[in-house]
């Protein structure tokens, strides 16, 4: 049977694999998210002003974003495990909180003087940043690649990347609790970063062990 064949004999099969494969993401991420919640709560822990950090806009645009990319990645996750087409809708849901941290940024820079722009960008934590987001993403992923097995990707190094990017939300949304650094100057250049190297290391995962 050609290639093409296969995959046009999945995507007809789509509705009766669609929610087992659904699951099992489910269950991977909720799982993948306990382990990942464990070692943060017990080896890290959230700051010590987190009570006064609720109530700022940044902290909690903070956490908004990681959420915002954490839920559009799995909508887009859940299709891409399947061979059929995804539905353009989740592609660009992507694009929300890469957009919406385009905006904060640009309107930090508007708001704070110029001389304050390094100090804010670089923060007082971006080592640690770099360190414990994917180190927080490193169960989720492992779970997410695992659990795809179970589907059919049609491309498995993007399935990977995506993989990479809803674990990167869970270990973001985790790590964004115990950060001192608030400013989406900082969360553009030291989360992003850190986001990507967890996409990347799971498209080159992705590429190898989901590829049918």
């Amino acid at each position: 049977m050609r290639t093409d064949d296969l995959i046009a004999a999945l995507a007809a099969d789509a509705q009766t694999v669609s929610n087992p494969i659904g699951r099992t993401l489910w269950l991977a991420l909720t799982g993948g998210a306990v382990v990942a919640a464990l070692i943060f709560f017990f080896g890290i822990g959230f700051r010590l002003d987190l009570a006064s950090a609720l109530e700022t806009p940044r902290f909690l645009f903070k956490c908004a974003l990681t959420l915002t990319l954490l839920v559009s990645a799995m909508g887009l996750m859940l299709h891409i495990a399947r061979p059929e087409a995804v539905p353009p809708a989740w592609a660009m849901a992507l694009a929300a909180a890469p957009l919406l941290l385009a905006i904060a940024a640009i309107a930090e820079l508007m708001v704070v003087p110029s001389s304050d722009w390094t100090k804010r960008l670089v923060g007082t934590n971006a080592l640690v940043c770099l360190v414990l987001i994917p180190a927080l993403s490193a169960a989720p992923l492992a779970a997410l690649l695992l659990a795809l097995r179970q589907g059919a990707p049609a491309h498995p190094m993007l399935a990977g990347a995506v993989a990479g990017l809803v674990a990167a939300s869970v270990g973001a949304t985790l790590y964004a609790t115990h950060c001192q650094d608030d400013s989406p100057l900082f969360v553009a250049t030291w989360y992003v970063i850190a986001v990507m190297i967890v996409t990347l290391v799971g498209a080159l995962i992705g590429a190898r062990l989901l590829r049918w």
